[in-house]
């Protein structure tokens, strides 16, 4: 009866969109993901969703923008630029996460990427539009930097394992200890 019960639980669970900040470092030579989460509030609608992504360079005084990437109702292509052939779509078949991964980042990748979301609704005559935009400075630095969370993760791991092991064999003791009073208890009254 549980099976039954757990299975029919297990059916109704959806997947959730969450939207989460792009990693804003980018290691010379490797490879970038630009995260841009634009999540439905409804999403048993299907928008005509049209996606843009542009970038300023940091090294560009005059801040021009420049129209790098375009996705269609699906239909994805990089534009002709400092991108060419180095961008790949990194998103969603729903369109919620229309990530962009950047191959062999070079130092001219520093800068503002804007990433621009625009769906319209169709019901009817009625066709409400909404447009989400995201921008992400991305830094490059020749080597990858130490995450202080990992680290911390880490010691606080093996503290918590000695703590549990420690706890764990004070417990054994007792245990031990309490059966043996028992037994000699039980010997005295026989």
């Amino acid at each position: 009866m549980c099976e039954i019960l757990l299975l029919f639980l297990v059916h109704l669970s959806r997947p959730v969109c969450v939207d989460v900040a792009s990693d804003t470092e980018a290691v010379l030579g490797s490879s970038m993901k630009l995260t841009c989460i634009s999540c439905l509030k409804r999403e048993e609608l299907k928008p005509n969703t049209n996606v843009n992504w542009y970038f300023t360079s940091s090294e560009n005084n005059t801040y021009d923008r420049i129209h790098i990437f375009e996705s269609n109702k699906g239909d994805s292509q990089s534009l002709d630029g400092p991108f060419k052939d180095r961008l790949i779509w990194n998103g969603s078949k729903d369109l919620q996460d229309v990530s962009l991964l950047i191959l062999h980042v070079t130092e001219s990748d520093r800068g503002i990427y804007e990433c621009h979301v625009n769906r319209t609704f169709e019901f009817g005559t009625y066709t409400p539009y909404t447009v989400t935009k995201k921008n992400i400075t991305l830094t490059v630095k020749e080597k990858a930097s130490n995450d202080t969370t990992a680290i911390y993760s880490e010691i606080m791991m093996y503290v918590l394992l000695v703590f549990l092991t420690l706890w764990l064999l004070v417990e054994m003791v007792y245990c031990y200890k309490k059966i043996s009073k028992s037994d000699e208890q039980v010997q005295d009254t026989a």
